[in-house]
């Protein structure tokens, strides 16, 4: 009963751990955005330990995790999650990357949703070197958003027409 006792005190404290780490490189899993006639007008985003804008969203209507990236031109996928996607590979092409030039592939997102900020086809790069499961969200989806950084905060919202 001790063993029990023990193993199950390990995979509590493991589990209430992981939860901690999870929330501190994303603090934005419940993103605060504030709604206009049918879709979230404004995102506020709240920046993770290490100064990034980490948050979940979805690609045609699957959910992915989003690294807000000013200094990518399209949103960037990893070849694996693009494959989980069933996104088409368009034409190749090189891209230079912070870690090189590399190999792409051009393809469309039917839809990209940040907390109820809609954008429908989407231009974004598949990358086979890129690892991890971040979606690299890059200047195709954000350049349709005013951007405002204040603090720890990041505000991304609709222009006004």
């Amino acid at each position: 009963m001790i063993y029990l006792a023990w193993i199950l005190a390990l995979g509590l404290l493991t589990l209430f751990f992981s939860n901690i780490l999870d929330q501190q490189h994303n603090p934005n899993r419940d993103i605060m955005s504030v709604s206009g006639n049918s879709h979230a007008s404004q995102v506020v985003l709240q920046r993770n330990r290490m100064g990034h804008y980490v948050a979940d969203g979805r690609i045609n209507g699957e959910i992915v995790r989003f690294l807000v990236d000013t200094g990518a031109t399209d949103v960037a996928i990893p070849a694996e999650l693009a494959q989980r996607l069933n996104l088409k590979r368009g034409r190749s092409g090189v891209s230079r990357t912070a870690n090189g030039d590399t190999v792409t592939w051009a393809t469309r997102l039917e839809s990209v949703d940040l907390g109820g900020l809609v954008q429908y086809d989407v231009r974004a790069s598949i990358l086979p070197g890129m690892s991890g499961s971040e979606v690299l969200l890059g200047m195709s989806y954000l350049k349709h958003l005013e951007l405002t950084q204040r603090g720890g905060e990041l505000m991304l919202r609709r222009p006004r027409d």
